[in-house]
């Protein structure tokens, strides 16, 4: 999710003209980018570190989210083709609820095993790890695109915001990352919010009148970063 995932911000923002009038609400922009964003900055830092490597780690989403920041200048570029082509919607769906089911799928696996670590064994291929990275992203922008381009017809500036959601992407993703060791309930909080962005995106599909109420998109955000951050993991014996 992101701040295009709010229709009130529509009128608010659709007389926004001039580079003069967007500077004051850049702030607000940023923080709503922070907030919404955590479901995705989630998911990446789970792709991310199955690299098991702080500097792999590290720069797999400098290049990962720099790919994905070009991805989302296309999909502007290209919105109106995008809105029109179903399947790629139906796809972006089905890939978001497919890495909520291999994330379940790993944490029934991993459970089974002495370690029960939510890493995993071996690191998985740098390269593999970028691309992951950009599909991750692309899902999650698909189902934003359209609001980002009613928001305002400057094409400069729906990219500017894009390129302010990649940056907090970026930032959010890092602290996320660390968080991820801590937290016990973090990640599988993270993947559920992946999977309901994906049922969101196949059920516009089949109800196209369907519209949420933005309040649902924020108390949904806010009670599964309240859950995910409500368990700490238990210090290892060496680590005390």
């Amino acid at each position: 999710m992101d701040s295009a995932a709010l229709p009130s911000l529509t009128p608010f923002l659709d007389g926004v003209d001039r580079w003069a009038e967007l500077l004051p609400l850049l702030p607000v922009l940023v923080a709503l980018e922070l907030v919404l964003s955590a479901d995705n900055a989630i998911a990446l830092a789970a792709v991310a570190r199955k690299q098991n490597d702080p500097a792999q780690e590290k720069k797999a989403l400098d290049y990962g989210i720099a790919i994905a920041f070009f991805l989302r200048v296309a999909l502007i570029l290209l919105a109106q083709w995008v809105l029109a082509f179903k399947p790629l919607q139906l796809l972006a769906g089905v890939y978001l609820l497919w890495l909520f089911l291999s994330h379940i799928w790993f944490k029934a696996s991993s459970s089974e095993t002495p370690s029960g670590s939510s890493r995993p064994a071996s690191p998985i291929s740098f390269t593999k790890t970028i691309v992951a990275l950009a599909l991750t992203d692309l899902a999650f922008s698909v189902d934003s695109v359209a609001a980002a381009v009613a928001i305002s017809d400057q094409l400069i500036l729906v990219i500017t915001g894009a390129f302010i959601g990649v940056v907090a992407l970026r930032f959010t993703s890092g602290l996320f990352i660390r968080w991820l060791d801590i937290y016990t309930r973090l990640e599988t909080a993270g993947y559920i919010a992946v999977a309901l962005v994906g049922v969101k995106l196949i059920s516009t599909l089949i109800f196209s009148d369907l519209q949420l109420p933005e309040w649902w998109t924020l108390l949904t955000v806010a009670l599964l970063m309240i859950w995910g951050f409500s368990e700490r993991k238990e210090p290892l014996a060496h680590e005390v």
